[in-house]
């Protein structure tokens, strides 16, 4: 009985505590519901939100990676720029060099070996030509010097033979001048 009084006495206290905080407990399992139901909003809003980041860290890896492209592309246009810059430069270097060997070769083609070789030839010709023409009016010269030292020296005999006449037939002159 004692059990039995007890307990009754323990439905009693619970039975007053209850009526006592009946309205408390009804407010707290209200907030308790509320705040399971604003939990739940929130949970959704959360998977909501999830899902648009989801989407939009798609659209932003996705625009990332263009931009790191669009990046990469402008990085090798500008290498490219530089390159075809530099290539220009060589280019307006090589045409110089070329224009100045084709003077160069321009000019040694004015002695080309075979142009040369033939002029060579021809002018040995015409220098073994002149030679012996040479030759020939040397020989001439001296031949004419020979007969013309002959014939100065006939003069002088024939002027030392006249002046002995001269003399010879001036007397004979004046002997027939005085006769």
């Amino acid at each position: 009985m004692l059990t039995a009084q007890k307990l009754e006495k323990i439905i009693e206290l619970e039975d007053n505590l209850r009526a006592q905080y009946q309205a408390q407990l009804d407010a707290k399992s209200a907030e308790i519901e509320q705040l399971v139901k604003q939990h739940e909003e929130q949970q959704e809003t959360i998977a909501k939100q999830l899902a648009q980041l989801t989407t939009q860290s798609a659209d932003t890896s996705a625009m990332k990676r263009v931009e790191q492209l669009n990046r990469e592309l402008h990085n090798r246009c500008d290498n490219l720029s530089a390159e075809v810059d530099a290539q220009k430069k060589r280019i307006r270097e090589l045409q110089k060099n070329l224009a100045e060997e084709r003077a160069e070769v321009k000019s040694l083609k004015q002695y080309d070996a075979a142009a040369l070789k033939k002029n060579l030839d021809a002018n040995k010709k015409k220098l073994a030509e002149k030679t012996a023409a040479n030759a020939l009016m040397q020989k001439n010269l001296n031949k004419s010097k020979g007969e013309n030292a002959e014939l100065q020296a006939r003069v002088k005999e024939l002027e030392a033979r006249l002046a002995e006449l001269e003399p010879a037939g001036n007397e004979e002159e004046t002997e027939a001048a005085a006769a």
